[in-house]
C-alpha cells in the first residue's frame, strides 16, 4: 500500500524541516507533498534544501498568494498517486511516529478512512476552550449524522486515495476539515478512529485556529448534511 502524504505549509519555516525528517524517517511513505500555501518567511529556502536531502523526495507544488489550507490539501490531492493519503500539518503538533496505527486498519480492503482521535488516549490540552471546543464539534457532528466520533476536528484525516478524489471538496480554509467529515459520512463511508498523540502549540508559537473557525465548522458540516453536494 502506498502512503501519500500532504503537508500544508504557510510560514512553517522554523518546524518544516523536522516534520519533514520525521516523515521520511517513517519508512512508511510512497511520496511526500509539500504545498507552500503563499509562505512569505523562510519557507521556500527549506523546501529547495530538503527537496533531494533524502528519501523520498519532496515535490514542491506553491500558491503565489495564500489560499487557505484546504485549498493547498486539493492541489496536493490532484498530484497525489499513492494508494491511501493522509495529511500532515507542519507545525509538529502531530506525530508521524503514529503512522502505523493510522495505517493498520487498511490492511482491510473495507477500509475507506480513518481518523487519529487525540480523545482515546491521554494528551495535553492546548486549553480549555479549545479542547472543549473540539469535544462539541463532535457532539455536533454525531448529532447531525448519527456516527460515533470522539474526535472530528483531528489533523489526522487518513483516508484512500480515489475516494477523497472523488468528494468533490471545495472549501479553501480549515473547514476543508468538517467537509471532509460530512462528505464522507453522506457518501457512505464509515470513518474509524484509532488513538494518537498529541502536542498543542499556542498562539504565541503560531497555532492558526481560532474560535470562530468553530462556528464555521459547524456551517459546513449543516450544509453538507442537508444539501447534496457530492458532485
Amino acid at each position: 500500500m502506498k502512503l501519500s502524504v500532504i503537508i500544508p505549509a504557510c510560514n512553517e519555516a522554523h518546524t518544516l524541516e523536522e516534520i519533514v525528517r520525521r516523515v521520511r524517517v517513517t519508512g512508511l511513505v510512497h511520496e511526500i507533498l509539500v504545498v507552500d500555501d503563499g509562505s512569505r518567511d523562510g519557507t521556500p529556502e527549506v523546501l529547495a534544501r530538503l527537496r533531494n536531502a533524502d528519501a523520498p523526495p519532496l515535490q514542491i507544488l506553491r500558491h503565489e498568494y495564500n489560499r487557505g489550507k484546504g485549498a493547498a490539501v486539493r492541489t496536493g490531492l490532484a498530484a497525489a498517486t499513492g494508494d491511501v493519503v493522509l495529511v500532515q500539518d507542519a507545525d509538529l503538533e502531530y506525530d508521524p511516529t503514529d503512522y502505523p496505527g493510522l495505517l493498520a486498519p487498511f490492511t482491510d480492503p473495507a477500509v475507506q478512512a480513518v481518523y487519529g482521535s487525540r480523545n482515546l488516549r491521554s494528551n495535553p490540552q492546548s486549553s480549555f476552550a479549545f479542547y472543549w471546543g473540539g469535544r462539541f464539534l463532535s457532539w455536533t457532528t454525531n448529532l447531525l449524522y448519527g456516527s460515533r466520533l470522539t474526535d472530528e476536528a483531528t489533523g489526522y484525516k487518513v483516508v484512500r486515495t480515489g475516494v477523497m478524489q472523488g468528494l468533490g471538496l471545495r472549501e479553501d480554509g480549515f473547514e476543508f476539515c468538517p467537509e471532509i467529515t460530512g462528505k464522507l459520512i453522506r457518501a457512505g463511508v464509515r470513518i474509524h478512529e484509532v488513538p494518537i498523540s498529541y502536542q498543542p502549540r499556542s498562539r504565541a508559537a503560531g497555532k492558526k485556529i481560532r474560535w470562530y473557525h468553530g462556528l464555521s465548522a459547524i456551517v459546513v458540516l449543516m450544509r453538507c448534511r442537508f444539501t447534496d453536494r457530492r458532485d
